[in-house]
This record gives structure tokens, sequence and C-alpha cells, in this order.
């Protein structure tokens, strides 16, 4: 049986060789941690410390400021030095607390729970919910939330999101080959929820010993399997991961629920595990530092608040110059301009490169060769779509679906005239959805 896939999507090269083979190392930080309120889709946390408090490892120093938010933990120990704004990743300044890390690393008590499968829902989803836990796999979407959609009894499938297909990117498979007993127990807790749905780990063809590993672990587990999925880019965005494994198609107006599925991150499931089972907030993450620039890749254990700085200092800095930083993958990532900005739940790696290509290119006409639209895995006409966004025609090319684009860039990897398309189709979009919502 062949892998599973979608229609549409490009084979850009991945780079996973640079850091694929560089076990896990723990990097504990050395100067100030900075905890922005906003790490999440919906409201920002409410900060519930003071200038001058002292705190431990796994405090509480933001409550959720809503249903739809999530609390936020000190990660380190130490006295809270300034709530003020600071920069994140996309340039922008939010209000941050910061940290002054003693070092010492003292800890608040975790309190475990021996026989998880003793746990009500309600006990389950209090537990992920005030763990602070969200989706690391990018969006950062409250995870008990997600765990609760209106009618769980039709959730069929729970799909756990191991393709990492984007480039360069490899915390998730060192997560997969170092600690997949995590991962199939974040899962067995996540089943729990759902009486009658099915556990999927997809994992992409392309990483066959964490097939065998997950394969081994999920033997004798009835309600599990592992999908090998064919590796392609985007394999691992929501709506192709669904297709791929089920066979069923969601739009922008639809929940993955409304579909039956649901679909959590690597690392989002190892931190359900550490909440439920363990009594632990979200503190840490896997973090790829990485690129042709990079003097020596790793895959590094951090504290989340951790300086992108410390990062790079610790991976050995630049072997050359560099001349492209991106935090998260090249296709879907933030260019970033700054690297003295904190690490957050969501972010999972910086990749440091010694061209910048994209600024080379040079964008000619249209030659209406197609392939944008054979590239898109949402079977758009990317070209037209552009030109829409471009010429401020809202109103058309909503008609055309424009809202339905996943924002992958498929379109621009693969356009032989290096136009933009994914960022004009992007921008038109948020300008879309803005005067929808002053509607």
């Amino acid at each position: 049986m062949g892998s599973m896939t979608f229609k549409g999507g490009v084979h850009p090269y991945d780079g996973k060789d640079l850091s694929k083979d560089k076990p896990i190392r723990e990097l504990l930080p050395k100067g100030e941690l900075i905890y922005p309120v906003s790490q999440h889709i919906g409201a920002p946390a409410s900060p519930i410390v003071a200038v001058g408090d002292t705190v431990l490892r796994g405090q509480k120093i933001a409550e959720a400021g809503g249903f739809v938010s999530a609390p936020i933990y000190a990660s380190v120990s130490g006295t809270v030095k300034a709530i003020e704004p600071r920069r994140v990743t996309v340039g922008d300044m939010v209000t941050s607390i910061v940290i002054e890390n003693d070092g010492e690393m003292k800890e608040a008590e975790f309190q475990k729970t021996e026989d998880v499968s003793s746990l009500s829902r309600e006990e389950i989803i209090g537990k992920i919910k005030e763990a602070g836990i969200v989706g690391m796999g990018g969006a950062g979407f409250p995870t008990h939330v997600k765990l609760s959609p209106k009618e769980p009894d039709k959730i069929e499938y729970i799909i756990a999101n191991c393709a990492e297909c984007e480039p360069y990117l490899t915390s998730d498979y060192r997560r997969m080959i170092e600690q997949p007993e995590k991962l199939v127990a974040g899962m067995k807790i996540v089943l729990q929820l759902f009486p009658h749905a099915k556990g999927i780990f997809g994992v992409e063809d392309n990483k066959p010993d964490c097939i065998e590993k997950l394969n081994e672990l999920t033997a004798g587990e009835s309600r599990m399997e592992v999908a090998a999925l064919k590796t392609k880019y985007p394999q691992g965005g929501e709506r192709q991961l669904i297709y791929a494994v089920t066979k069923r198609s969601i739009h922008s107006k639809m929940l993955p629920a409304d579909a039956g599925c649901i679909v959590d991150n690597v690392e989002t499931l190892v931190a359900v595990y550490n909440a439920v089972a363990l009594g632990q907030p979200l503190m840490n993450r896997i973090f790829t530092v990485t690129g042709n620039a990079i003097a020596d890749p790793q895959n590094f254990y951090i504290c989340i608040g951790t300086n992108y700085q410390e990062l790079l200092d610790a991976a050995g800095g630049f072997k050359t110059e560099c001349k492209k930083m991106i935090a998260g993958g090249p296709m879907m990532g933030f260019a970033m301009f700054d690297i003295n900005v904190p690490t957050t739940k969501t972010t999972s790696s910086l990749l440091c490169f010694t061209e910048d290509e994209v600024a080379e290119y040079e964008s000619t006409a249209c030659i209406n060769c197609g392939r944008c639209v054979e590239a898109c895995p949402e079977l758009l006409v990317p070209s037209r779509l552009a030109d829409y966004g471009e010429r401020g025609l809202s109103g058309i090319f909503e008609k055309w679906h424009g809202l339905e684009c996943v924002e992958c860039g498929s379109c621009s990897y693969i356009c032989p005239a290096k136009r933009p398309l994914a960022q004009s189709i992007k921008t038109m979009k948020k300008q879309v959805l803005a005067a929808k919502r002053k509607k």
C-alpha cells in the first residue's frame, strides 16, 4: 500500500541532514527570560505577579484572560524584573513579564497522577487547561478548547501531526526518536476523552525509523495505528493531513471537529502527558537551531522565554556571514531583523542562511504556466488570486475562494516568474477578514 497524501504540494530541499542526527541537548538559560502575555490565539494572559516578586520554576505568572486563552508559567526561578512591552519574533511590541534568572532552578511542587485512567473527562481537561498548553506546531490554539468540541461523541479520529514537513526542522523528529513513549502516552490520555475515536500517528515516509518505533509501541493498542504519509510539503498542514489520513475535506468555515477529527502536534501531545501524568505546566520545548550559516546545528531542550541570541551562541554562532534569519520554517516562518527576542510556546526553530535568495529574485510577468495551480493543496488559482489582491478587488477575490488559501507558500515557491503570490494573497485575506470583522 502506498503512502497517504493529498493533491498538490511541492518538494523543496529539506535541509534536515544538518541537524536530524544531533541528539536533544538540554540548555539552561543564563540571562533574563521574557514571557510575552500573548503566546496563543485568543485573549492575552493577565500577569498575576509584580515587579520585585520572587518566583519558582513552574509557578504561574499570568492567568488565562478568558476561555480561549492560556496561563503562563515561569520556566526558571528568579525575580520579576519588569512588566513592560518587549519585542517578539514578528517585530511587534508585546506586554511581557521579565524574570531575572537566579540560576538555581528552584521548582514549585508538582502533583503526579499515579493512575491516569481513573481521571474523569473534566479532570483531564482541567489539568490541560491549568497547565497552559496550546498548539505547539505554529498557531497556538489553546488545547483545552480544541479538546472540548460541542459533540465529543462524534469525534472519530485523533491525529498526531508527526509529519514535520517544513524543511530544516527536526525537533519533532528528535522527540519521536528519543522519547516516543511520551508521545504515545499523550495520545492515550487524549483518547480517554473520546471513547469512539481512533488515534493515528501521521508520519512522513522519510522518517522510517520513527514509523518503526511508533509501530513497536502501538503494536498492542487496538485504538492506535501509524499512517505512513508521502513526503511532500505541506503534508503537515491540518487540512492536508486530515485528507491524507481520512479522505475527509474541510474548508475555512469548518473546524476539524466538524469532520470528526482533532489534530495535535507531537510536542503538544507530550505536553499533555507532562501535565496530566506528571502535573507539570508547559515550561519547556524542543527547539532547532540550523542552517548553512550555523557553526554547529543543534536540537535544544529549552526553557520557554530563553533569548534567541543565547540559542545561537550555544550552537557555535555563525561560521560565516549570515544574510537571512527565520523564526520557524522557511516556507511559513517569519524573517527576523533582530534575534534579541524571546522564545515562546509556539516557536520551534531559528534558521540562519548565508544567502537571502528571495531578496535576490526579480519578479517577471506571469507566463500562464499553471504550475501554481498544480501545486496548490486547496485547488485554487493562486496567480489569479494574487492579481485580485494586488488590485484590491476584494469581492472577486472572495468569489474565487481566496479565503480558502492556507498560506503554505507552495505557489510562490514553484512560480518560475518568481512572483510573490502567497504574500499578495495573504495580504488580501487579512484585508477581507478585517472588513468582515468591522461589519
